[in-house]
């Protein structure tokens, strides 16, 4: 089973990848974990992308493109993986019919961008260990440090209210196309996220499960 799963940022994607990848036995292949692994290998294109990271630049399509190729081609795809973050663009959506790749499915973790902005802002981190806290979800007992070193409980600059919204329009204007071409083609599967994690795995494996 090939899978892509979109959403707009704080959509759960993650977890909801690691949910599937852990029940269905198949690789979640993120970019950015792609990248790391390119650069770590010291291959061509992982030199190329890491001499671009480093200078504070954007990395292009032309070399995201073939990272993922490659990556989508190691014997631990051959039954199956799920692609987090990956396409952004239709670019993107367009190299993956020029791979050959077959998708058998897209699930879209949707959430309205008030909750999303809830989500990501309400979010603290611990400056000293990096464990994560919610205000409202998941607070800290200790208030505004960390239960578990005392550390400062900071807010990243990703997770600030003018910086999720930009996020936001950059989705909007560019992923959510993605969304629609594979609605166009019948493979899109929409799952609602606005309520709980567990509300939302639910939803996600029972939507998986219809397709099969």
């Amino acid at each position: 089973m090939n899978l892509i799963i979109m959403g707009a940022p704080g959509a759960g994607k993650g977890t909801q990848a690691e949910i599937i990848s852990e029940r269905y036995e198949i690789p979640t292949i993120s970019t950015g974990a792609t990248l790391r692994e390119a650069i770590k290998s010291g291959s061509e294109l992982g030199i190329l992308a890491k001499s671009l990271i480093d200078d504070g630049k954007f990395v292009s399509d032309d070399v995201i493109n073939p990272i993922v190729k490659t990556r989508l081609q190691q014997t631990d795809c051959e039954n199956g993986f799920i692609l987090d973050g990956y396409p952004r663009n239709m670019e993107q959506a367009k190299a993956l019919v020029d791979m050959g790749i077959h998708i058998d499915r897209v699930l879209y973790i949707e959430l309205s961008d008030e909750t999303v902005i809830e989500r990501l802002s309400g979010r603290r981190i611990c400056e000293n260990c990096g464990t994560s806290y919610h205000t409202r979800y998941n607070p800290s007992q200790t208030g505004e440090l960390c239960e578990l070193c005392g550390g400062k409980l900071i807010t990243r600059k990703d997770d600030r209210p003018e910086t999720v919204r930009e996020r936001l329009e950059i989705f909007h204007k560019t992923t959510y196309p993605v969304v629609e071409y594979y609605k166009e083609k019948g493979i899109l599967t929409v799952v609602q996220s606005d309520d709980s994690v567990e509300v939302t795995t639910e939803r996600t494996l029972r939507a998986l499960e219809e397709q099969l």
